[in-house]
């Protein structure tokens, strides 16, 4: 019993010894600081400052000894200072070029603040390439391009000098090498180091930029270089073609080719719980999104810290559902590596390498079946690997089994994430990341956020070609059309404009109330306006035919006392010429098709019930429609007893209904109702339009605008002014419900369209 006793004494008579901290003076002048575990030791404390500018040190961690540490700057990064050093938010800086030939350059300083510029000209015999003006960003990377002053008379394009690199070698044609460092130690090169003219006329690898080390990338930069990846296995491109944005190839999309994805997550101590949890969500964003575009993708899922863990193999049937890849991904476990601290990146790609050995051996699969299979590798990390040595050899061996050379580039990309700053080794993130002509695959992002950000927005459907149903282009520099490029406006006369949808690549669904007085002889004047009408991106089309419900009578009721009844509110146009898709003019999905099957990923017996349950089995269901100055704006379909109540306000508008008993003789079950709370209306002019459903980054109409108690823009020319209802007036709008109408859509569109059993 007595060796228990001193323990005791540890814990009840000498309580300062359990109880260790670290000081509490380590604010930031200008900044705030966070703690991962308070102020005791192991505990992490990182500083945060404004933008456009850096804290210096980074972060400190709290010392067994009750002493802080903290990072020196330079290759001693993570040993202790001497000295405690006070914490400071220092301004960004851009870095200045060492020269600049053929040319001149102003204005000349050591290094250039956030929003300053600078600009290039050329010498007389020389023309520039490149951006004449670039702008330093609060990142302390400068916008644009790398200007270069070239006469053309060599064999590959003179490949510049980016700002803050030096080159060695003057000499551009073929074989011909060029090599680069860095003008100033206290920078760091990304890219690549040396390069070579080629046959094609283009330098291999990847332009090198030399860049401060407290530097990061914005996430639109790195979702439209990683979009490079997913939407190039998916279709064919040139990889001689002129690059016309900073990052990489705009490749098309099309429903071919096999991808095997392999997503690499960063479980290691330094690692918050919180911040894995967001590099799951970020994964299962962009996972969902690749399946929603049809293709063979497998996808892999290892997650690692000292040792990796495969939480989901290629191997397995599972990597090629996406609903079975979300539950894995939701279900991989942060707390599977808290007695492992260590990052070995090695290990972790190392276990790709052996699941590809494992994948040829398991199928039996020949070179040819092998060659034909693209692979991606995503590595998440906060950190650089602290055990198992450098990760390059294990990227030599999947090279390797791969095949890969210069005629095979494209069967691989590695893209390495750095995320955060404690310790980001930029040298490491990009001896790992791919080197292609003119892309980047080594990134470093402020934080898990910007991960998010990244994921959400990666996939490019700007030269999407084929007529998959249902996409929009959701990234945040997206036009409104783009966003719904099955919007298309109609003028069946001169004065009025009526709203209508893409449901195939010539057949438009719109209102047939936008028909009324109008003579069918008249068609040949009327035009339907298919994308963006203000730019090039728009186009008229002549009406080919126009079918309109035999059932719809707006003086059906008139003897009733009813003046306008909207039952049957339905038309199809078809149009004389196919639309060519494009960003701006894509179809939507129609619930109860195939087409609209395969986008909700349902088994291929689906009917059409089904989906109705699928979209409408909420009493309340968040919806959408598209306002006249092209914005989406919101609403909530009302269904059941909420519909109920949705209803009652026609029977009490007197004004419009005086006489009214029976709410069912003007709303018959056709009709779905929206309008109430925070709802939008729909005006005049946006009849016939859409009314859509977002599921599993695809959308889908459920109805039509056809008639409400209210137009909130009468009387205004402006288009992008809505009034609210004066005081008394309690708006509602109606909706045709395409679910009720589905007998007279198959009878038109059979054979544009494949319907699913009722």
């Amino acid at each position: 019993m007595a060796p228990l006793l001193v323990p005791l004494c540890l814990l009840l008579l000498c309580p300062g010894l359990a109880a260790i901290s670290c000081p509490q003076s380590v604010n930031i002048s200008g900044g705030t600081f966070t703690l991962s575990h308070g102020w005791a030791p192991g505990s992490l404390l990182t500083y945060s400052c404004p933008q456009g500018s850096y804290p210096v040190p980074a972060w400190r961690r709290c010392q067994n000894n009750g002493q802080w540490q903290t990072p020196r700057t330079g290759s001693l990064s993570t040993l202790r200072s001497p000295r405690f050093i006070r914490a400071v938010c220092k301004p960004v800086r851009c870095p200045a070029p060492a020269s600049f030939e053929n040319g001149i350059y102003t204005p000349r300083l050591g290094s250039h603040p956030v929003g300053g510029n600078l600009t290039f000209q050329c010498d007389h015999g020389f023309t520039l390439k490149g951006s004449p003006v670039r702008y330093c960003r609060l990142n302390g990377m400068w916008d644009g391009e790398t200007a270069v002053c070239d006469n053309g008379a060599s064999h590959c394009p003179n490949p510049g000098t980016s700002v803050g690199t030096v080159r060695t070698g003057s000499r551009f044609d073929l074989g011909d090498k060029v090599s680069y460092r860095c003008s100033s130690s206290n920078l760091v090169l990304t890219g690549s180091s040396e390069r070579e003219c080629q046959s094609n006329g283009m330098w291999s690898g990847t332009e090198p930029i030399c860049r401060q080390p407290y530097s990061y990338d914005f996430p639109e930069d790195v979702a439209s270089a990683l979009g490079i990846s997913f939407t190039n296995l998916l279709g064919a491109t040139n990889p001689t073609q002129k690059k016309t944005e900073n990052l990489g190839r705009r490749i098309q999309i099309q429903r071919s080719g096999r991808l095997n994805l392999y997503l690499l997550l960063d479980a290691s101590q330094s690692v918050s719980e919180e911040d894995f949890k967001i590099f799951k969500e970020s994964a299962s964003l962009m996972v969902d999104r690749i399946f929603s575009f049809e293709i063979k993708v497998s996808v892999a899922i290892i997650t690692f810290a000292s040792e990796p863990k495969t939480i989901l193999s290629v191997l397995s049937e599972k990597s090629r559902d996406g609903v079975e890849v979300i539950d894995s991904l939701d279900k991989a476990c942060y707390k599977d590596h808290e007695n492992a601290s260590g990052t070995n990146i090695y290990k972790a790609l190392d276990s790709v390498y052996l699941m590809m050995n494992n994948m040829i051996a398991r199928f039996n699969m020949g070179t040819s079946a092998w060659h034909e299979i693209r692979h991606a590798i995503i590595l998440l990390t906060d950190g650089k690997s602290n055990m198992g040595g450098s990760p390059k050899p294990a990227v030599d061996n999947i090279r390797s089994i791969l095949d890969i050379n210069q005629n095979r580039n494209d069967y691989l990309d590695i893209y390495a994430i750095g995320v955060g700053n404690l310790d980001v080794d930029w040298k490491e993130l990009n001896e790992l990341g791919s080197k292609k002509d003119g892309e980047r695959h080594a990134f470093i992002l402020q934080d898990a956020q910007a991960v998010q950000q990244v994921f959400e927005h990666m996939l490019d459907v700007s030269k999407l070609t084929d007529t998959i149903c249902g996409v929009g282009n959701m990234s945040a520099n997206a036009s409104d059309q783009e966003r719904t490029p099955w919007h298309v406006t109609f003028k069946p006369k001169s004065k009025e404009t009526c709203r209508g949808s893409l449901i195939s690549d010539q057949w438009v669904l719109t209102a047939a109330h936008c028909f009324h007085d109008t003579q069918m002889e008249d068609r040949h004047l009327w035009r339907v306006s298919v994308g963006d009408p203000s730019s090039h991106h728009g186009k008229e089309f002549l009406v080919e035919k126009a079918i309109i419900s035999p059932g719809f009578d707006v003086h059906a009721k008139q003897s009733q006392g009813i003046s306008e009844f909207y039952a049957d509110d339905i038309a199809l146009l078809k149009l004389a010429q196919k639309v060519k898709m494009s960003t701006h003019a894509r179809p939507i999905c129609l619930p109860c098709t195939v087409e609209a099957n395969v986008a909700l990923r349902r088994h291929s017996g689906g009917t059409c019930r089904e989906h109705e349950t699928e979209f409408l089995q909420q009493q309340k269901v968040p919806a959408h429609f598209v306002a006249l100055n092209g914005n989406k704006l919101n609403i909530n379909l009302r269904t059941g007893l909420e519909r109920t109540n949705c209803i009652k306000a026609v029977s009490q508008n007197k004004i419009i209904f005086p006489s009214l008993t029976n709410v069912s003789e003007v709303v018959t079950d056709q009709f779905l109702c929206s309008g109430m709370e925070e709802d939008s209306h729909p005006c005049k002019g946006e009849s016939g339009g859409a009314v859509f459903l977002e599921r599993r980054y695809r959308f889908f109409q459920v109805g039509l605008v056809s008639w409400g108690l209210y137009d909130p823009c009468h009387g205004s020319s402006n288009k992008n002014s809505r009034r609210k209802p004066p005081p008394g007036i309690e708006p509602r709008d109606f909706h045709i419900n395409l679910f009720r109408l589905q007998p007279w859509l198959r009878q038109h569109l059979d054979g544009v369209l494949n319907f699913l059993p009722l």
